[in-house]
């Protein structure tokens, strides 16, 4: 079976929210309300419980090579359209007590509500910081990669919904060939910080949802070497140890003396 992928390109998201809209009438999702962030038109803010896709709304300084001689506005804007990653090796399945979280067979993470226990370890364990508990009932939830939609041969509600194509679905290393033609396209076009988000070489070991972007990762919210917390265990396992052989060394000591 193919290995499925969604392709998010900023250059060509307007901002308009359909995936947004599409995603939680399709899912049920509860709305976010209407609270004023600052943050220009986006009311969401963030991925969360209630925010399966969320559209950024970014204000950049324009790299100097693009400045206008003359202009009085060296900032564009820029909107990209966040989801769950789907990692290759996903931190929240691996941190997962309950098997809640588990692979489907289109190669997505997807969270089982009805086995969810509420405890968290998930949250924290998402490089990405996607993952998020609804206070109300204190279950995890993030994007389902549609999984109902694609059991039954229909391309997820955000990349259906949307009308520029920012957001395609389909052949995941048929997608990074796109990705990769469209960044060179805007190079040419005088682009030159466009790039492909599509972080491989890390403990990550690969994503399902790559962006196209301009700049620094960072400024979208995407780490640029996402690691997987249990990298860190034999480091951490080490050290302790480490600790555990002084202080048996400490205690043969004092005893000999």
């Amino acid at each position: 079976m193919a290995v499925s992928a969604f392709l998010t390109d900023a250059s060509l998201c307007i901002g308009c929210k359909a995936c947004e809209v599409a995603c939680k009438e399709w899912n049920q999702v509860p709305a976010d309300g209407f609270n004023f962030t600052g943050n220009s038109y986006d009311n969401t803010s963030a991925l969360g419980a209630s925010t399966w896709r969320h559209v950024m709304f970014l204000e950049q300084p324009l790299p100097l090579g693009m400045q206008t001689t003359g202009t009085h506005n060296p900032f564009r804007w820029q909107f990209l359209s966040d989801v769950c990653k789907h990692c290759e090796n996903a931190g929240c399945l691996e941190a997962c007590p309950t098997g809640a979280i588990i692979r489907t067979e289109f190669e997505s993470v997807y969270v089982q509500p009805d086995v969810c226990n509420g405890c968290g370890y998930c949250v924290v364990s998402c490089p990405f910081g996607v993952v998020d508990k609804n206070l109300q009932d204190g279950r995890a939830f993030k994007c389902t990669f549609c999984y109902d939609r694609q059991r039954a041969g229909l391309v997820p509600a955000c990349a259906k919904a949307c009308p520029t194509q920012s957001i395609r679905f389909g052949e995941r290393d048929e997608l990074r060939q796109h990705a990769l033609a469209r960044v060179e396209e805007l190079q040419r076009r005088g682009y030159g910080d466009a790039r492909l988000y599509d972080p491989h070489e890390t403990s990550v070991g690969g994503i399902h949802a790559m962006f196209v972007i301009f700049g620094d990762s960072e400024a979208y919210n995407l780490p640029p070497t996402p690691e997987v917390p249990t990298v860190h265990l034999q480091a951490a396992w080490g050290a302790a140890m480490a600790a555990v052989a002084v202080m048996l060394l400490i205690v043969c000591v004092a005893l000999l003396l």
